[in-house]
């Protein structure tokens, strides 16, 4: 059953992929939906035991229980299935920065920032070098086929 729902997330998140606005579209309902779930879940909850309504907010009692869980569910599903529900709402680089096990910029130390800087440095110095022996090969091996 878990391999299924992978998938079938898998065969949406790639249908999607190649048509950016109809993602974006189903990713912005899927948020929206989300937290008008949580919101009108937390106002029924809200008014139920305070049992009183609240005139700054929804009318828990007039609209039926079901309607903040179903749309928290539905926004789940919507998310959940396009591949975004944990980037939307955690964003991709702090995940990949939890994955790799990295600190976050506020917890580094001033010489780790630096020393960053420094890698970042000397790995942009190395592809410049690269791309240069690689423009010099190309020249030679130009040369070498128009003197033929």
């Amino acid at each position: 059953m878990r391999n299924l729902v992978f998938k079938l997330e898998e065969k949406i998140t790639n249908f999607l992929s190649h048509r950016p606005k109809l993602y974006a579209l189903i990713v912005g309902v899927g948020v929206v939906l989300f937290w008008r779930g949580v919101w009108h879940s937390a106002d029924q909850l809200h008014s139920y035991f305070s049992y009183q309504a609240d005139p700054l907010t929804i009318d828990a009692f007039a609209s039926p229980w079901w309607d903040g869980p179903l749309s928290l569910l539905i926004g789940c599903v919507l998310l959940y299935f396009t591949g975004a529900f944990i980037s939307s709402f955690i964003g991709n680089e702090l995940i990949l920065s939890g994955l790799r096990g990295e600190k976050r910029l506020t917890e580094k130390t001033e010489g780790e920032v630096k020393n960053e800087v420094r890698a970042i440095s000397d790995i942009k110095d190395e592809l410049k070098n690269i791309t240069q022996t690689l423009e010099q090969l190309e020249k030679k091996v130009l040369e070498h086929h128009t003197a033929k």
